[in-house]
């Protein structure tokens, strides 16, 4: 054997039995006649002794260990005289009585440590050794235990885990997809599933009642913190459901894994917001709760006072920041830096500081009186020391921007604690969203979303009203997953893609094998999918799902350990019927 112990195993209790270790060289100590060797494995680390006077010829090849190598050592458990109350090892050590070098390690690029002094590009370059440090194997240990508790929850609720193809065809109307060359069909291509959606509504026409999985997904986006073009879905669809029934047993879901993955306890029901609430209060469809600071509109109370910022738009909004009128002109200017930056695209900041002293300071005060600026502050029901602060213009442009500022002030005044979860059910999202480019609406999230039965009679005359049986799973600002009660009737489901611009002959060809399934008794459903990356990296308190994959693309979407993606043989190529035609985009 190679070792009968592990290098996080050993305990005082286990003082004076012989064991057998093996593992990588952390960091090796010279102090005179002894060499103090620290060996890492996944487990822990373990402190070897070696002393010259015991033994001379292993002192000597212990004085040449360098950091990573692998050696396997046998000695004597013995007690530190020196305990270490940081290892968990640390009231012991071994007294080496065999070393053998199993392999020699070149000096790494980084240290192995968990505050490393490696970047980002360096250590995706080397990730077999980045996944090395603790930091990053406990960001995946965790992931298997969410993985591990999830699928025994949906076992005990009777869900069956079932495989769907990865090879599909391809239903451009969401993100683009991947597309992958058929060798034996020449001309003709599969596509990387976006997710599984088709083939788990088919499971339930098939009469798979509950099914799941645990399914990798493919999107050819730009990346950014949350996202990465292959992730990772925990997978769920339910037959002869309405919205509540998903709601009860996915809500148990996310309770049993905080549960038994944090030991946090939820006994209360999650809360349930409109997304039209969402919007209105906190400007966005995944809205932090941890803190208040919710909107107030104040077009109507701050119109007619000869101020053209308020009076030429039609949408004035703010916030009140409690205990924050101490703010110095250098903290409000970075505050309206902050708002005009391109990405958030607000014009400018007003702010009104409610004193101790009961008046107010603001930076409109030519255009309003004291006792206006009273009546403003009224609004939010601001006391003294508070700070209000507002934005102006267009509506939905105005709510996104006023929502980061909101999260800013959050992280200002520490509101946003990464060990406080704040789950809420966001519900009644629109079916249909407006595309300005290109005079079209899009359904909000896919063609089998269900719209609320009361709001039918809207397809015809007013689409932009009519809700979707749809609900996200929101914690802490992040969107964990989403679902719908999907359409499982046909003539509803044809209704649906015409007034998505589908022509008969379009929808048939994309989606006439479905279309033939619901003919044969579909049954109603619907379903859920939560991220997987984006649930672990909420429970490691992570800023990137990056940090919570074992093998991660960059934000080119490359891998830049194995080089992909890359250039392939012209052989392949002739093989598949393919011309690559790289034209300079103008």
């Amino acid at each position: 054997m190679f070792r009968t112990h592990t290098c996080g195993e050993l305990r005082q209790a286990n003082v004076g039995q012989q064991t057998t270790l093996a593992g990588w060289v952390q960091r090796t100590r010279r102090m005179g006649g002894m060499t103090f060797v620290d060996l890492r494995d996944r487990y822990g680390i373990t402190q070897l002794v070696l002393n010259q006077d015991v033994n001379a010829d292993l002192f000597e090849i212990a004085n040449k260990l360098g950091r990573e190598f692998v050696i396997q050592v046998i000695g004597e458990i013995a007690e530190r005289s020196n305990k270490n109350a940081n290892m968990e090892t640390g009231d012991i050590e071994i007294l080496v009585s065999e070393l053998i070098i199993l392999n020699e390690s070149k000096t790494p690029p980084f240290t192995i440590e968990d505050n490393t002094d490696g970047g980002d590009d360096i250590r995706m370059k080397y990730r077999y050794l980045d996944l090395r440090r603790n930091s990053v194997r406990a960001n995946l240990e965790l992931r298997h235990a969410m993985a591990f508790e999830t699928r025994r929850y949906l076992d005990q609720m009777n869900f069956l885990e079932v495989e769907t193809p990865v090879l599909i065809g391809s239903t451009p109307e969401g993100a683009r997809d991947f597309v992958v060359p058929s060798r034996m069909n020449p001309g003709q291509f599969y596509a990387l599933p976006q997710s599984p959606q088709l083939f788990k509504q088919l499971l339930m026409v098939s009469g798979f009642d509950r099914y799941f999985q645990i399914v990798k997904c493919f999107r050819d986006e730009d990346l950014r913190a949350d996202r990465q073009p292959e992730f990772t879905q925990i997978d769920c669809e339910m037959a002869f459901v309405d919205q509540e029934d998903v709601l009860q047993i996915f809500e148990g879901m996310v309770k049993h894994l905080f549960k038994f993955v944090k030991n946090i306890d939820f006994t209360d029901s999650f809360p349930r917001m409109t997304w039209a609430d969402g919007m209105k209060y906190y400007g966005s469809d995944k809205p932090d709760i941890r803190f208040d600071m919710k909107f107030v509109e104040l077009k109507e109370i701050v119109s007619g006072h000869d101020f053209v910022v308020f009076d030429s738009v039609p949408f004035v909004a703010g916030i009140c920041a409690t205990g924050c009128a101490g703010y110095t002109r250098k903290q409000l200017d970075e505050l309206t830096d902050f708002v005009k930056r391109p990405q958030i695209g607000a014009k400018g900041l007003v702010y009104i500081r409610c004193e101790a002293d009961g008046t107010f300071k603001s930076s409109v005060d030519k255009f309003y009186s004291n006792d206006d600026l009273k009546q403003i502050a009224a609004k939010f029901n601001a006391l003294p020391g508070d700070l209000i602060l507002m934005l102006a213009g267009e509506k939905r442009k105005t709510q996104k921007a006023l929502c980061e500022l909101r999260l800013e002030m959050g992280a200002r005044l520490g509101l946003r604690d990464k060990n406080i979860f704040a789950p809420l059910w966001v519900i009644d999202f629109p079916l249909f969203e407006y595309d300005e480019e290109t005079d079209r609406y899009y359904a909000m999230h896919h063609p089998f979303t269900s719209p609320m039965l009361e709001d039918i009679h809207l397809l015809e005359t007013n689409k932009g009203e009519v809700r979707s049986n749809a609900y996200d799973m929101v914690v802490n600002g992040v969107e964990l997953g989403g679902g719908s009660i999907r359409i499982h009737d046909s003539a509803l489901q044809h209704e649906m893609f015409k007034h998505l611009g589908f022509t008969p002959e379009k929808a048939e060809a994309q989606f006439g094998f479905l279309m033939s399934a619901f003919q044969y008794g579909a049954p109603p459903h619907g379903g859920l999918a939560f991220g997987l990356d984006r649930f672990v990296s909420l429970f490691a308190g992570l800023e990137s799902i990056r940090d919570c994959i074992a093998f991660p693309k960059n934000n080119s979407g490359r891998d830049v350990m194995i080089d992909a993606p890359s250039i392939i043989d012209q052989s392949q190529l002739d093989e598949l019927n393919l011309v690559i035609d790289l034209k300079e985009k103008i």
